[in-house]
């Protein structure tokens, strides 16, 4: 298997978008993808999966059509839009109270292997065990199922829900979180190849914490740590 994530507007190649996108003109994060290109109907994730055939299948990580349900209205945890604000990191308010979309490879959580609970960044919730996480090869972190009853499935027909995935809410407070897909059988060994599912997930939406040291808190916005460039003492 080789995998490649990009991200691509409607209309442009996959080579043509695989550089890296516009930046959030309001945020300060470098790691976001512009508002315009993650909210737009036109936005898509892409990941180009090849298994020994000359032709990839593409697959979309998010829905075509943007989720127009309110993510404050019928969920138990509300808050004014300046207490969301008050309370969240820019990055983190612009995924899950704005349905924003974070750069692959940008969150520290892609990678983090221990054993633990990743919980909403906004309230708190139990969302996904590490269990389920699984390697993606798409940049962003990836599980097989999610907490039962914590995550919040889009409601769409069959055929868009299997092709172009569904939008992904915190059950507890509507926050964005990413977005599902029925390819996880691609992922032989892993958790996904038995569930079917792949949960793509914006890490800044979460935080995790260790199941074997209550000490252990990683925020999904903190970006990965750059190696260090050991050079010789002469």
């Amino acid at each position: 298997f080789w995998f490649t994530a990009t991200r691509t507007a409607h209309g442009l190649s996959v080579s043509q978008a695989g550089g890296r996108r516009g930046l959030h003109s309001n945020n300060s994060q470098k790691n976001v993808i512009s508002e315009e290109e993650s909210s737009s109907s036109s936005m898509r994730r892409k990941m180009m999966i090849a298994a020994g055939s000359a032709t990839p299948f593409i697959f979309s990580a998010q829905p075509a059509l943007a989720n127009k349900k309110s993510r404050a209205d019928g969920y138990k945890v509300q808050k004014p839009d300046d207490e969301w604000k008050s309370i969240l990191s820019p990055k983190q308010y612009y995924i899950l109270r704005e349905g924003g979309t974070e750069q692959p490879n940008s969150s520290i959580l892609y990678t983090e292997k221990r054993m633990g609970v990743f919980s909403c960044a906004g309230c708190g919730s139990s969302l996904f065990d590490s269990t389920q996480k699984f390697n993606s090869g798409t940049g962003w972190p990836s599980f097989a199922t999610g907490v039962p009853g914590e995550v919040e499935i889009e409601e769409i027909n069959a055929v868009q829900k299997t092709l172009l995935g569904a939008e992904l809410r915190c059950n507890t407070c509507g926050g964005h979180l990413g977005d599902v897909f029925s390819d996880g059988y691609l992922f032989v060994g892993t958790p996904a190849a038995l569930s079917g599912k792949r949960f793509c997930i914006d890490g800044a939406a979460l935080v995790f914490r260790s199941s074997s040291d209550k000490d252990v808190v990683v925020r999904g916005d903190d970006t990965p740590q750059k190696a260090k460039t050991m050079t010789p003492k002469w």
